[in-house]
């Protein structure tokens, strides 16, 4: 009895790693197939264009770090889009300050607008207007106009863009064209497609 009890046990001791390592096996998949898939960090959603704040009947003024007003943007409505940090604003006043004090205006039924008003879009009867003041190796002011259905005016850079038919004012003297880029650093006006010109006479000797 004794010797068949040993054999079984021998037997016994044979196998029992071997079965260990299978129920071992066996709870690790469990575990594996039980436990919660970890996903990662979650992913942050794309910014949606919309509006964070509306504003009415407003004024919103920039500054430099010295206190100098930079620029002022006046409006009935605006909506303010983050994704873009774009400010759309109805009928619209912009004014907008060189370094040296040179001012330029601008007006439409709309714009759109960066944050810092410094690249502005404008729609509908959209007008942009700017003085050269006397000291500025000219002895009296000069204004130029621009006036069309829509303009692209870059504030810091002093340039105004269109693709659509657009109307030059320069003193008396009136320009049409098709397209138009004007870049008033380089001193520069390109005017494409059809060009029409009204020159007035020059007075003196």
């Amino acid at each position: 009895m004794i010797a068949l009890l040993r054999l079984g046990w021998e037997r016994l001791s044979l196998y029992l790693p071997v079965t260990l390592m299978g129920l071992l096996a066996l709870g690790t998949y469990w575990l594996v197939r039980s436990t919660p898939q970890w996903m990662g960090p979650a992913q942050p959603l794309p910014a949606r264009h919309e509006p964070d704040y509306f504003m009415r009947r407003f004024s919103v003024k920039t500054f430099d770090p010295s206190g100098r007003l930079k620029s002022e943007v006046l409006g009935a409505d605006a909506r303010h889009y983050p994704d873009t940090d774009t400010l759309e604003v109805d009928t619209v006043r912009i004014r907008s300050f060189a370094s040296d004090g040179r001012e330029t205006m601008a007006s439409a039924k709309r714009a759109v607008a960066k944050g810092d008003a410094s690249e502005v879009q404008l729609f509908g009867d959209a007008r942009v207007v700017r003085v050269s003041t006397p000291g500025q190796n000219i002895e009296s002011p000069t204004r130029i106009e621009f006036r069309g259905e829509f303009l692209h005016a870059f504030m810091a850079t002093e340039r105004v863009t269109s693709d659509r038919p657009v109307a030059l004012i320069h003193g008396h003297d009136r320009f049409t064209a098709d397209a138009l880029e004007f870049d008033n650093l380089a001193r520069v006006v390109l005017l494409k497609g059809r060009v029409k010109a009204t020159l007035s006479p020059r007075s003196g000797p």
